[in-house]
């Protein structure tokens, strides 16, 4: 791992807001030696107006950085799936209330797509409701019967995404936090029959 401050240039030709010649920044550039057997070595990069001069700081940094891919998956799930750039809404406040319920909702889709895959034993009902795991299991297996112990979550988790249009061959790896989300809609209405054909007690 290195670490360095660098001094920018500002581009020449181009219209900037900020009447400094140039900037500087730090660069944490770090390489993994040895990875494991048929995979690509890490070599990163990083560019940074965080002051980063020791090895603490330039290990915050990665680590940072590091959270990149799940951020990029919230904001997918944000704005692919609940189409949060397409709110028609007359004002401000209005927008800012709605996004605050569709981060709940891409919350809760990237929450379930990270456990299930790093905690497949988990039992689902960590997640789900009994009414929720049975009436998706009823549903999808077309059957009355099920299993008297909950089954895992990565069990729940791929009959959803099957519900998305996962098609679960062993190929297609775990499902993706869209096709959750293409499953996750229809949950409730499952769940709902599944309390009404059953009772609300079951």
């Amino acid at each position: 791992m290195r670490v360095a401050e660098v001094t920018v240039r500002r581009p020449q030709g181009r219209e900037v807001d900020c009447d400094a010649k140039e900037v500087s920044i730090f660069c944490v550039y770090a390489k993994e030696e040895a990875p494991p057997k048929c995979t690509e070595a890490v070599s990163w990069m990083l560019f940074t107006t965080v002051e980063t001069r020791s090895f603490e700081e330039a290990c915050t940094i990665i680590e940072w950085y590091s959270t990149r891919w799940i951020i990029e998956i919230l904001f997918r799930v944000l704005k692919s799936g609940c189409r949060a750039e397409e709110r028609q809404l007359e004002t401000a406040e209005r927008l800012k209330r709605c996004l605050a319920v569709d981060v709940i909702v891409a919350w809760r889709i990237l929450y379930l797509t990270t456990t299930g895959r790093q905690l497949p034993d988990l039992p689902c009902t960590a997640v789900f409701e009994e009414h929720e795991w049975k009436g998706v299991w009823a549903f999808v297996n077309r059957t009355t019967k099920v299993p008297e112990k909950p089954p895992s979550l990565q069990v729940i988790v791929r009959l959803i995404g099957g519900l998305g249009g996962h098609l679960g061959r062993k190929g297609d790896g775990q499902p993706g936090a869209m096709t959750l989300w293409r499953g996750l809609q229809r949950v409730p209405d499952i769940a709902g029959m599944w309390l009404l054909c059953r009772g609300s007690s079951s």
